[in-house]
């Protein structure tokens, strides 16, 4: 991190660490884990709680009933549906709940209803691996000079379901409590530390805006992005509930002093904190825990008239998947942001779940998320996400710490729930103007960015050549905003028509040496000619060397409230779509649902940027280290950038 300036101890709230210290998210650095050997020896008396993910009924009108929803002219037009409505059409059936129910009963386990399609079964280990054919191994990761030791346990296969229940069963989670999904923010241009050099200096705000890039604030993106002529109308989100999903707590108190130095709404009543599953634990540095600061700090100051609900639950499959159902079934936000994932193929290791038998493929966390995605878009909520930080190569993410560049091979992949097809997904750009970096023999270099453009920090090559470097040793490969094709989720229909939407590319292969603690076995060859979800949907400024003040309190000994700069990463767009959409549905005094429909017709039919009340802007420059920007959908930009108060009114009178 690099420290913009330190807040007086006063004038702040040291972090206070009263529960366990969360284990940390996957990254390069983290030890490896050591097996203690089978669960049932080294914790012989643990109760286990899982969640079995039930699969939902008339599956084909929910898709039928959703494009009404959200199609112009349709008489369901934004008459979406209660949670209650949902259940009675779509969840299982009740004496689907029921078989279920006696049947992990007289199978030794307690049972209850968690969610509109969730049981939460709990039982002993003996039980477990009984009833689902696995052996539960426990394992110590050891603890390092950042980091604190942690256990986790996990199988030693797939899973098998019961005849009984197997037609009724979508994914099973709570085998495997290994920590999976990391957050998506970056830091500056990793040129310093590669070179002892200090940090990029900004010259020339050239969007105009109060604060240079890298120092910007919410006020800044709301002036660059045309959200002041909302504003202006007195529209600040007020009744509106703008929802987090998180797997890291974090301090409140670092949100409501950012926003208070801004003058905003500021009551420490705005944040409700909402932990599943028990919650993922203190906050820190390790767990991600500045991730979900900046979630609350942008979405919350962009619609400062909103409340917050941050809902935080352990980083495992089951606190993934669980968060988001609690989210969805409560129905309490409106809007709402996560800026968590990891490579989609890592969703489809049959480790933690269950393998399907028809094709091999283990897909159930896709599907799962899916249905639960699907039920929020019925309802009218609003999700967004973000698209990744490592560009065109979501497998070869350094945050993942698994497969690096240059021990494998390069990868064209994209992230999950980035890749999910009722999530409106956000990619990352640079803003234009100079940027100034100092060279160790005192001189500078200058790269002058012309326009906004895609997010890939392969503009700074060459820098890192003249420094002797090349991209991968330097440290700027392979980040950028994240984009591409998914290999497992189809096309969605709000895509079919659009130009410039295409399939997986042949020869993607992933070799090296295998994992076999994460269940990971290679070589995978991902289907080339796939007709794919594209990612991302739309774009904002992610580039950290162009980006964001934080307001955190690290978790190092004695650390205080202090103020970063120069933080980016498709993290800061999730959330900054958050908060825009909160305010549309103040304005428009309805929810609008899933944003991808208008947001590809508005492309599709070209007037999306004509004119001066254009709701889009193109980008057609830059790339994310593999695709390219262009007229039109690109997979490094998705349908470009929104003027906000345009998109608004394109909202509010569509003629699309």
């Amino acid at each position: 991190m690099r420290l913009h300036h330190c807040l007086a101890a006063a004038a702040c709230s040291m972090l206070c660490v009263t529960a366990a210290l969360a284990a940390p998210y996957p990254r390069l650095g983290v030890p490896q884990a050591v097996d203690l050997g089978p669960t049932r020896a080294v914790e012989p008396d643990a109760s286990i709680t899982l969640t079995v993910a039930l699969k939902l009924r008339n599956t084909d009108q929910m898709e039928t009933l959703l494009e009404s929803m959200h199609t112009v002219g349709s008489p369901q037009y934004q008459k979406f549906l209660t949670t209650a409505q949902f259940a009675a059409l779509f969840a299982p059936s009740e004496a689907t709940i029921a078989q279920m129910t006696h049947h992990f009963q007289a199978a030794g386990f307690s049972v209850a209803r968690s969610a509109t399609a969730q049981l939460k079964i709990t039982g002993s280990v003996q039980a477990i691996e009984t009833e689902f054919g696995v052996q539960l191994q426990t394992y110590a990761v050891a603890q390092t000079r950042d980091s604190p030791a942690y256990r986790f346990r996990a199988p030693d296969g797939a899973a098998t379901l019961s005849p009984d229940i197997a037609a009724s069963v979508q994914a099973l989670f709570g085998l495997s409590t290994r920590p999976r999904f990391h957050p998506n923010f970056a830091t500056p241009s990793p040129l310093k530390p590669v070179h002892a050099l200090a940090p990029a200096k900004k010259g020339g705000a050239a969007p105009n805006t109060p604060d240079p890039p890298g120092e910007w604030t919410v006020a800044d993106f709301a002036q660059y992005y045309n959200v002041d002529p909302i504003y202006a109308q007195g529209v600040s989100g007020r009744h509106q509930t703008i929802g987090i999903v998180t797997l890291a707590s974090f301090t409140p108190t670092d949100a409501l002093a950012y926003w208070a130095s801004l003058g905003l709404g500021a009551a420490p009543s705005r944040i409700k904190q909402i932990n599943i599953d028990g919650g993922p634990g203190a906050p820190s540095d390790d767990s991600g825990s500045v991730e979900t600061t900046l979630d609350v700090e942008q979405s919350g100051g962009i619609a400062p008239g909103a409340q917050v609900l941050v809902y935080e639950a352990p980083n495992t499959n089951q606190g993934f998947i669980d968060d988001f159902a609690a989210v969805v079934d409560q129905d309490a936000a409106d809007t709402v942001s996560v800026s968590w994932g990891e490579w989609e193929w890592l969703d489809t290791i049959p480790a933690d779940d269950v393998s399907d038998p028809t094709n091999g493929r283990n897909t159930a966390f896709i599907r799962a998320l899916n249905d639960v995605l699907m039920q929020a878009a019925l309802e009218g909520q609003s999700f967004f996400c973000a698209a990744g930080d490592a560009g065109a190569y979501d497998a070869n993410d350094p945050a993942s710490g698994l497969f690096d560049v240059p021990q494998y091979p390069k990868v064209l992949s994209v992230d999950d729930p980035a890749a999910q097809t009722y999530i409106t997904t956000a990619g990352g750009t640079t803003l234009p103007g100079p940027q100034e970096y100092p060279l160790p023999n005192g001189g500078t270099y200058t790269v002058d960015i012309a326009t906004e453009q895609a997010w890939g920090w392969d503009y700074l090559i060459q820098l890192c050549s003249i420094l002797g470097y090349d991209p991968v040793s330097c440290g700027i490969f392979p980040a950028g905003g994240g984009g591409g094709v998914s290999s497992y989720v189809p096309v969605p229909s709000y895509q079919r028509s659009v130009r410039g939407i295409t399939a997986t590319p042949f020869g993607q292969e992933l070799l090296g040496p295998s994992y076999p603690q994460e269940g990971i076995e290679l070589p995978v060859k991902l289907p080339g000619g796939f007709a794919g979800r594209n990612v991302p949907d739309i774009s904002l400024n992610c580039d950290p060397d162009t980006g964001y003040v934080v307001w955190y309190t690290s978790s190092a000994p004695g650390s205080t409230l202090a103020v970063y700069d120069f933080y980016g990463g498709t993290s800061f767009a999730g959330p900054q779509l958050n908060g825009v959409t909160s305010l549309f549905n103040q304005a428009l005094h309805h929810r609008l649902g899933l944003l991808n429909f208008a947001l590809y017709s508005l492309a599709a039919g070209g007037y999306g940027y004509e004119g001066p009340h254009a709701p889009l802007r193109d980008i057609d420059a830059g790339d994310n280290w593999y695709w390219h920007a262009g007229p039109g959908y690109d997979q490094a930009t998705g349908v470009g950038v929104p003027n906000v108060s345009n998109l608004l009114q394109a909202l509010q009178y569509p003629a699309f």
